[in-house]
């Protein structure tokens, strides 16, 4: 390497470095102060360690059964809404992909269509409310069951196929389900694995719509209760909302703030899904890829 190229490399490396410490460090931060005593934590000027180690902040965090109800809901969102939504997208994409389906190219522009216009809050309320959604698990999962750009991801993967596969199917006598089923869905591995995370990860961080579309606090997921919380900034709402248990905990502590239980609240809703990367990186790159290059 020449003189020029070795600065070049140390720049380049030195911004990188740059970039990850500033996108890392509130994580970080986060978490050190989830793990600080709260009335430390109010004197300010944590950064890099805790001063004051305590775990009465994730004590009070699991005691509280409407942070683990959220917990349980968010959970099952996302399993459910996942699953449901990968597979109705697929099988939707697939269909889109058959160059028998006539008129396709007219149902393509009026999916699209639908990527750049919504009916707005308002009528997506009415709509809601008329379909008796309200208040309901399901009004969580069946708004968010087709996604027209992965629908476009999927439809392209399976448009690269070989088509002798579908025909040496056919042959064997399957249908068109027996086809997407048997020889399809299990080529389509990487693809499905890298929206699936998409999705997921949707799921898992959504809060708005559960906000708007339930009022009822045993469906809230734990993303709209630490909205909630983050939302307060007064020690006393904060064990009002709390239940009972949780609360004469949170009383009985000295060492809990509000700052401080958020964090570690934080920390609940954030790691499950940061837990679940290591297991799908490798798709990620070849599975996008794969799904939107169309030779």
């Amino acid at each position: 390497m020449t003189f020029s190229d070795r600065v070049l490399s140390i720049t380049i490396y030195i911004l990188l470095s740059i970039l990850a410490f500033a996108t890392f460090y509130p994580f970080w931060n986060a978490l050190v102060i989830s793990f600080n005593s709260g009335i430390d934590t109010m004197k300010g000027g944590i950064t890099f360690w805790p001063r004051e180690f305590s775990l009465d902040n994730y004590k009070v965090v699991f005691q509280d059964s409407r942070i683990l109800n959220g917990f349980f809901i968010s959970v099952s969102r996302t399993v459910v809404g996942t699953f449901l939504a990968v597979m109705c997208t697929a099988i939707f994409a697939y269909g889109m992909s058959r160059k028998e389906l006539i008129g396709r190219n007219y149902y393509m522009i009026f999916c699209v269509v639908t990527m750049f216009f919504s009916g707005g809050l308002i009528p997506t309320f009415i709509l809601i409310r008329e379909l008796h959604l309200f208040n309901t698990f399901w009004v969580m999962v069946i708004p968010g069951l087709i996604s027209v750009w992965n629908m476009i991801i999927f439809r392209t993967f399976f448009q690269a196929l070989p088509t002798g596969l579908e025909e040496q199917a056919k042959i064997d006598g399957c249908g068109y389900w027996g086809t997407f089923f048997r020889i399809v869905l299990p080529l389509s591995g990487p693809v499905i694995a890298t929206l699936s995370l998409f999705t997921a990860v949707y799921h898992w961080n959504d809060w708005f719509s559960p906000s708007i579309y339930i009022s009822d606090q045993g469906l809230l997921p734990i993303q709209t209760m630490l909205q909630q919380i983050l939302s307060s900034n007064i020690m006393t709402e904060q064990m009002a909302q709390a239940d009972s248990a949780a609360a004469g905990r949170m009383a009985a502590m000295k060492s809990v703030s509000t700052k401080s239980l958020s964090m570690a609240t934080m920390m609940v809703a954030t790691i499950p899904i940061i837990c679940v990367y290591p297991f799908v990186q490798k798709y990620f790159v070849k599975g996008v890829l794969v799904g939107s290059l169309k030779e």
